[in-house]
């Protein structure tokens, strides 16, 4: 394997001579063409300049310039790099971009990343821009699909990058739309050097998929028990804070009808809310009997065990000592079993700060998706100052993270860098990030592809990809896609183990 290309040889395409203009001399090493406005010019300018690579075959094409805004939320100045194009050759995927996303809004730019629209003409009505932006197109062009269509091939990198300058909002006028013009020309006189950085991507790669990753069994529970909900009851069904920590999945949800709330002082009387796979302290659940909700109890059989085990542990008189991280859901949920009973301990550090009544009598929990390395520092730890200290005679920190972290061990000394798919409050997916890095291998978390810069994938040709129990699946393709349209990709899996462990249903939606 030969890693990313150095030496590339990119060609950007615009349509306009301003957009030449405003990129002359911005992308280093780049060839620039002039294709023209519109679908009949860019077939003139295929045809003269020989798009089959008779006049020098390009190792990346961008296709660059500004376009009209179809989505609500879009500005004049806001970038958009496309996920697809479509035209009338139909869809073309563009996975290759995403680093592109990552890239320019490190430059501080507002970038969006969606569906392209090319048309054979100038979009200009509001009622027009509405119904294109139902299509699900973010903005409209009227070159990209023919370019893209023309350069499209195995092995060759291809993106689309178009500043706006016209919205539903700011429609084309002549003064406004002067001004947004020059607004966007510069923003795009900026994306030139992102540009050639995205271009030097391209190369062959090895990938080695980590298993298992992505969801385990409780997430798959929780997610079900609030799309369970959102079939049987009347919407809209609230969900007390993020039913998993993962930004995707709560998208999702919401776009199905499921509200999210911090407390329960959002929710409505007598109406159904949905408990996080985190659990809640009984102060919540009592709340919840008292406003007649219909709760829906999504906690993890997992971290209901920890509860128990809390419970049963100040019962019989015990100082317990509960080691996560303070301020996570489930560290608040523990801690509440028992108001004032439970001492939280993040690191051994902390250890000399736990107060005992009787050192004899003195027993601990774990947040079920600690690292399992840093743990067992913070439980020797006090195992030293308490000889006689106890615990559940089961772990506490659950299979799948123990799995997950395995398993990332395994393929992180035979990689050059490992990607960890998954959202910054998940605990679980920071945890996968620690255990690669504690193992000697450059390592970063990613809410998706577009998060994943060029320069953590430069000098890298061996990538390790793993995603956080509450991460899902469908996150790992897409990247795998992303590094196979910049160039050959041989992908493995390396599997620890294989996880068959189901969870049952909770009243009110197994019923």
């Amino acid at each position: 394997m030969t890693g990313a290309a150095t030496d590339t040889s990119l060609l950007v395409v615009t349509a306009l001579r301003s957009e030449y203009a405003a990129l002359a001399g911005r992308v280093p090493g780049a060839r620039l063409a002039r294709c023209g406005m519109g679908p009949e010019n860019v077939a003139g300018w295929l045809d003269a300049h020989a798009a089959d690579g008779s006049d020098g075959a390009p190792s990346a094409v961008v296709v660059a310039g500004v376009a009209g805004g179809l989505d609500p939320a879009l500005r004049p100045g806001d970038v958009v790099v496309a996920s697809e194009v479509r035209g009338r050759h139909g869809r073309a995927v563009l996975r290759g971009g995403a680093p592109l996303v990552a890239e320019l809004r490190a430059l501080g730019l507002r970038v969006h990343h969606g569906p392209m629209l090319t048309l054979d003409r100038v979009v200009g009505g509001t009622d027009e821009r509405e119904q294109l932006a139902a299509t699900g197109a973010v903005a409209v062009d009227m070159e990209s699909a023919d370019v893209v269509h023309a350069f499209a091939r195995p092995g060759l990198p291809v993106a689309v990058v178009r500043v706006v300058v016209d919205t539903a909002a700011v429609p084309l006028m002549r003064v406004a739309t002067l001004r947004n013009g020059a607004k966007a020309l510069g923003v795009l006189r900026r994306t030139g050097p992102a540009l050639a950085r995205w271009a030097a991507l391209a190369g062959s790669r090895e990938v080695v998929l980590a298993g298992p990753r992505s969801f385990c069994a409780g997430v798959e529970r929780a997610i079900d028990i609030v799309e369970m909900a959102l079939q049987r009851f009347p919407h809209p069904v609230y969900v007390r804070r993020q039913i998993v920590h993962n930004a995707h999945v709560v998208r999702d949800l919401e776009t199905r009808g499921a509200v999210f709330v911090d407390e329960l002082d959002e929710v409505p009387d007598e109406t159904t809310v949905v408990f996080s796979a985190h659990g809640v302290a009984p102060a919540v659940r009592a709340e919840a009997d008292r406003r007649a909700l219909n709760v829906i109890d999504a906690t993890c059989p997992l971290v209901a065990k920890v509860h128990a085990e809390a419970r049963r542990f100040t019962g019989r008189g015990d100082t317990v000592v509960l080691i996560g991280h303070d301020g996570h859901d489930e560290t608040e949920g523990t801690l509440g079993e028992v108001p004032g009973r439970i001492q939280l301990v993040e690191s051994p550090a902390d250890v000399a700060q736990v107060q005992a009544d009787d050192p004899g009598r003195v027993s601990f929990l774990m947040q079920t998706t600690l690292a399992v390395d840093d743990a067992a520092d913070t439980v020797a730890a006090l195992r030293q100052r308490f000889p006689l200290i106890e615990s559940s005679a089961t772990d506490d920190i659950c299979y799948a993270t123990t799995n997950r972290q395995q398993a990332v061990r395994a393929i992180a000394g035979d990689t050059d860098l490992v990607i960890v798919l998954g959202s910054p409050n998940s605990s679980n997916s920071l945890r996968l990030v620690e255990v690669a890095r504690r193992a000697g291998t450059t390592a970063h978390l990613a809410d998706d592809a577009t998060q994943i810069r060029p320069e953590w994938l430069e000098g890298r040709p061996r990538i390790g990809i793993t995603a956080g129990a509450s991460a899902p699946p469908h996150l790992v393709d897409e990247v795998v896609g992303m590094l196979q349209a910049l160039g050959p990709v041989a992908v493995t899996e390396r599997v620890h183990t294989v996880e068959e462990i189901t969870f049952t249903l909770p009243k009110g939606v197994s019923q």
